[in-house]
């Protein structure tokens, strides 16, 4: 059973083709600069002895073409792993905002086309790109079931006093102003997997999940489910990010547009964009950071600092939530590489009961790794995330 997943973004397309049997990728890919005078795709085929890569450069016009191109990829004789596109069983969408329409995912037909188009104010730049992508995977593969799979769902079990802003109600009745969440495929994978690493199910442990990347997230699961997360409304809000600002005082907003003469649009761009570590030190790559803290740079010493410190803060307000952790899990590029950063979060936390291994931590890591001492309270992993399975076991088990 062979299930293609598909990330369409505003000129970009991600696609992976995986064996659900064995759960292994048999086929990746990345098309970028949809819509410029020159794009590229980056195709790889997976096999036992490694990855055979292609990489073609050439105009993609739109969607349309840069799909065509990864079918014809998927199925050649040689750069290809099947022979027919009808060999695929199903194609999984990631669709970034459900709204609070979806808290699962589901099988994709004209009325779930239009609920996602009804939440583009909520995504203007994602469920556009998303509902594209779904649209010419339906032309492309008539009769084959597509299923949406939404960043939203996993947080959908917020109860309302997780999820509601302290603003006026109507703003919620009449303009859906709300935390909705994001990173939710990750959060669930990683929950997931956490839970089995302990040897038991999803409801019988609390895990705090940490989305550490460019993008910066964090969830509280209790007993299988999220009941709260730091991306708010937009994935602006929460932990301190790359180049986003995460939680700050809004009333900075009207005094930077007193004091600086900025619009909305300047200020929107400032805080996603031009704030976070690279507002701290000029710098939103973690490497670089590190490089340049290592020199003596004070700004990207600080920078470091607030990072560590705004990720320590959310543990131990979401450990306060949860009652009693099993499990911290680490994940994303930042989660799953940087194990100065791990250890700067997990350091002088036994209060919490977490009694962190220094050495066990040391390393990058590409499968789960635990890094806690023997007998901590509260164990720490670092979980490798994967999004495209989940996205493609989501699928399965909704056709199912």
């Amino acid at each position: 059973m062979n299930v293609l997943v598909i990330n369409a973004g505003s000129s970009s397309l991600k696609y992976q083709l995986l064996n659900m049997e064995k759960e292994t990728v048999m086929a990746t890919g990345l098309v970028e600069r949809i819509g410029d005078k020159t794009g590229t795709i980056t195709h790889k085929k997976i096999n036992g002895s490694g990855e055979e890569k292609t990489v073609i450069e050439r105009p993609f016009p739109n969607h349309k073409e840069a799909m065509h191109l990864a079918v014809d990829l998927i199925t050649d004789p040689e750069k290809g792993v099947i022979s027919d596109k009808k060999e695929i069983y199903a194609i999984g969408h990631r669709v970034v905002q459900g709204g609070e329409q979806f808290n699962t995912s589901i099988r994709i037909n004209d009325s779930i086309k239009q609920a996602i188009k009804d939440n583009n104010p909520l995504a203007p730049l994602h469920n556009p790109a998303n509902l594209v992508g779904i649209e010419v995977a339906e032309e492309l593969f008539p009769g084959t079931p597509n299923v949406a799979v939404f960043d939203t769902e996993f947080h959908q079990t917020m109860p309302p006093k997780a999820f509601l802003y302290a603003l006026p109600y109507e703003y919620y009745k009449e303009l859906r102003i709300r935390r909705y969440g994001f990173h939710g495929t990750s959060h669930k994978y990683v929950a997931h997997k956490a839970a089995s690493l302990l040897g038991k199910k999803p409801e019988d442990v609390n895990i705090i999940t940490v989305h550490l990347g460019n993008g910066c997230s964090m969830a509280a699961v209790k007993k299988g489910k999220c009941v709260d997360t730091s991306m708010g409304m937009t994935p602006l809000a929460g932990v301190m990010m790359g180049t986003r600002s995460g939680d700050f005082d809004p009333a900075i907003i009207p005094y930077l547009v007193k004091h600086k003469g900025m619009n909305v649009d300047d200020i929107d761009n400032v805080l996603n964009k031009q704030s976070g570590l690279k507002g701290i030190c000029g710098m939103n790559d973690m490497r670089d950071i590190h490089a340049k803290a290592e020199q003596g740079d004070e700004m990207a010493k600080l920078a470091l600092e607030m990072f560590v410190y705004r990720v320590k803060k959310y543990i131990g307000s979401y450990a306060a939530v949860l009652g009693t952790v099993d499990v911290i899990a680490f994940t994303a590029g930042i989660g799953e590489n940087d194990d100065i950063a791990r250890r700067d979060i997990c350091m002088d936390m036994e209060g919490l009961g977490i009694d962190f291994d220094t050495e066990k931590n040391k390393g990058r890591f590409g499968s789960p790794q635990a890094i806690h001492k023997e007998g901590s309270k509260v164990q720490v992993w670092v979980i490798p995330t994967n999004e495209e399975l989940q996205i493609a076991q989501d699928t399965v088990a909704t056709l199912s």
